[in-house]
């Protein structure tokens, strides 16, 4: 494929764009900066919540005059324009009744669930060490709530299960077999277990926005490491795994980059498919 049919660019966060300390290092940023001057839209494709991934948006200037840029949130469920007025383009939601059985479940599973809204990570359980991760790698602060199902009275795109690795296997099983036919359950991390709707997932909602932009998959390259970039990988004329991604993700890549996420892998990737 020509490097010159990439108008878009799908890039994973936590370990693809941001090395371990959550940092776009400065040669990243310089391709990205050379990529965008060539007109290319920078889609930041993301398991995290819109909050989340809009400061490393605001980080790269994306939305900007000859800056384009997307937020894909919560594993597909939400597009965000990052031009004025922050539109959502496209979104998916939880069924309203998934909100409390998914709140019970975790209860009798005696693990910590989470939801979002635009402060922050809502938690019943603001001290568990998993929870807490997902406020790290967010920048975002722990909202503590009593009864989190009761708090919960708007859209919510997704919720996400935290909990000891060890444990994990277990309850993401028992979850398969309550909510089969309702939602999707799937782990993004060894100690997270996310809970969308039905058919979320990244390749889908990429496929809207490059409907809407006026390209095809052929025009798409994205980068990613985890098992929730699979489906993006799989699906970009230019799927990029990182050194350090796992072996189902590397098996979906076109392409593997020589450096890890803390060694440039993006910028890698970006020199080699879109400015050379």
């Amino acid at each position: 494929m020509a490097q010159s049919n990439i108008k878009v660019l799908a890039l994973d966060l936590d370990g693809t764009l941001t090395n371990d300390r959550k940092e776009i290092t400065p040669r990243t940023r310089a391709a990205l900066d050379a990529a965008l001057a060539r007109g290319v839209t920078v889609v930041l494709a993301s398991g995290r919540p819109i909050a989340g991934v809009t400061p490393v948006a605001r980080a790269l200037d994306l939305g900007q005059p000859g800056r384009a840029g997307a937020i894909l949130a919560y594993n597909g469920g939400a597009i965000v324009d990052c031009g004025p007025g922050h539109r959502v383009l496209w979104q998916q939601v939880l069924p309203a009744p998934m909100v409390p059985a998914l709140c019970r479940f975790a209860a009798e599973q005696n693990v910590a669930i989470v939801t979002y809204n635009e402060e922050g990570v809502v938690t019943e359980r603001p001290g568990d060490p998993w929870a807490q991760r997902e406020g790290f790698t967010n920048k975002l602060p722990m909202i503590e709530v009593a009864d989190l199902a009761a708090y919960v009275n708007y859209p919510v795109n997704k919720m996400l299960i935290t909990l000891d690795p060890v444990r994990l296997p277990h309850v993401l099983r028992a979850g398969a077999e309550r909510f089969a036919g309702q939602i999707d359950l799937y782990p993004s991390s060894p100690f997270f277990i996310e809970a969308v709707p039905l058919g979320v997932a990244k390749d889908k909602s990429l496929a809207a926005l490059l409907d809407r932009m006026g390209f095809t998959r052929e025009n798409l390259m994205a980068c990613g490491d985890g098992m929730n970039d699979r489906s993006m990988l799989r699906y970009a004329g230019v799927g990029v795994a990182m050194a350090n991604a796992e072996g189902p993700v590397k098996a979906e890549a076109d392409y593997i980059t020589d450096a890890d996420n803390n060694h440039d892998g993006v910028a890698e990737a970006v020199e080699r498919f879109i400015l050379h």
